[in-house]
């Protein structure tokens, strides 16, 4: 595979062609291309592309815009008012009109050697897949969450990063936020005493058994304002309904990982990380007699406890975590001005906590500066595929356990239930030709 990387560019601009073309140049270079005042030249930057921008999507187009090291060149999106609209903003931001457009991503990539990373965050049946393709043509992967439909899916994923020697970060950017690095460093490294119970929030909407009926089919738009087809992806063929374009594919099991897929695609990870198991899932799950799966609790190897908690019986606000030791506990959520722990002595050691983290691991708590530290390093980034797919598996694994409605015990390392061939069937969904990994 040609080498895509920035550093080959760098390579060409010192040749003697590079050379020439710069002395072509007859009277006035802007100090900013040359990397004066402070703005890093075009040799250094990161090229990124984006695939499926909207919403959430645009949140990240703003964020990954505002590194400076960072050119945003291309959007590939099958809307064409998203397409537009994008461009528009990426125009906008870099005060030209260089922004490309593609409406299909196979054409995308092959017409871009020049990207290095792609920001994806189509609707979730598509995560994984526009990664697999993404990496397979060389470039890192920066995606939303969550980010796979299915335990082989995360499998996948984390076989094509290893193949094709990708970065890959999921959007789980909590990860990288001090009020949760504290409280997974105060488990991790026995700062609570030995941590017997972790809780991660899941979505306090929708039913962790989502709908397998059709939404009425409506007249499909020519295929330049929404490529329908593309639209559904691998997924079963579905008539045409404007909903599901605007958001309304939620709640549907063709689409949607369900309330507990929504935001346990998060805090499972940060859970996780303070029990020490980020790359491992649990290998019992218990089901309970209810719609979401609020209360299930599912055990890892070591003994340890994480459950499943809807509402903020353990926290307040959205995506929480809790982690309960023998000598205290610890909890963080979105909108917190700093954790709520068990007694204020420990968040005396707050500062202290976080910049050991940040010293050992060297990351920063930007989970978009992460990502770009490690598409230049090419280490590992804090939410990388083996992250990504433990986490992830038991998200599938706990919806498997909803949907049988009986106890379920899985094996983390063959990625299988134990006698339980209906269970070990829903791992994997049949995915529609051609848009199969």
């Amino acid at each position: 595979m040609p080498d895509k990387s920035p550093l080959s560019r760098r390579r060409f601009l010192k040749t003697a062609a590079g050379a020439s073309a710069l002395a072509a140049v007859p009277y006035f270079v802007p100090g900013a291309a040359l990397g004066k005042g402070g703005a890093v030249p075009p040799s250094e930057r990161i090229v990124v592309g984006g695939i499926g921008i909207r919403g959430r999507g645009m949140h990240d187009l703003r964020w990954i815009t505002g590194h400076a090291d960072v050119q945003f060149v291309a959007i590939c999106d099958l809307q064409k008012k998203q397409r537009l609209a994008v461009k528009e903003f990426v125009d906008n931001h870099y005060g030209t009109k260089d922004c490309a457009m593609y409406p299909e991503i196979n054409g995308f990539l092959e017409a871009r050697p020049d990207i290095d990373a792609v920001l994806i965050a189509t609707g979730d049946r598509w995560h994984a897949m526009a990664s697999i393709l993404a990496m397979r043509a060389g470039k890192d992967v920066y995606t939303e969450k969550p980010s796979c439909m299915t335990i082989a899916e995360g499998r996948a994923v984390v076989e094509t990063a290893r193949r094709y020697a990708r970065v890959y970060q999921t959007g789980t950017q909590r990860l990288s936020e001090a009020n949760h690095v504290f409280c997974i460093e105060m488990a991790r490294t026995g700062r609570l005493g030995e941590v017997h119970t972790a809780y991660a929030h899941i979505a306090p909407w929708d039913a962790a058994e989502m709908r397998h009926d059709w939404l009425p089919a409506v007249a499909e738009p020519p295929k330049d304002e929404v490529d329908w087809d593309a639209w559904l992806g691998p997924c079963p063929w579905r008539p045409y309904n404007p909903a599901y374009v605007s958001g309304g594919w939620r709640g549907h099991y063709d689409f949607h990982t369900s309330c507990i897929g929504e935001w346990g695609a998060h805090t499972f990870a940060q859970a996780q990380a303070g029990l020490g198991c980020g790359e491992s899932s649990p290998v019992e799950y218990e089901y309970v007699a209810n719609d979401s799966g609020d209360g299930m609790v599912t055990h890892f190897a070591s003994g340890v406890r994480m459950i499943l908690s809807r509402g903020n019986k353990y926290w307040h606000g959205s995506c929480g975590e809790r982690f309960d030791g023998s000598e205290g506990w610890a909890a963080a959520a979105d909108g917190y001005a700093q954790p709520d722990v068990s007694s204020p002595a420990l968040l005396g050691e707050f500062q202290r906590v976080v910049s050991q983290y940040v010293a050992r691991t060297g990351r920063s708590l930007d989970h978009m500066q992460d990502f770009l530290d490690c598409v230049r390093s090419r280490q590992r980034t804090v939410a990388n595929p083996e992250v990504m797919h433990h986490s992830m598996t038991t998200v599938h694994a706990a919806n498997i356990c909803m949907w049988l409605k009986r106890s379920l015990k899985f094996d983390p390392v063959k990625e299988e239930f134990a006698g339980d061939e209906e269970a070990n069937r829903l791992r994997a969904r049949a995915m529609r030709e051609p848009y199969v990994y």
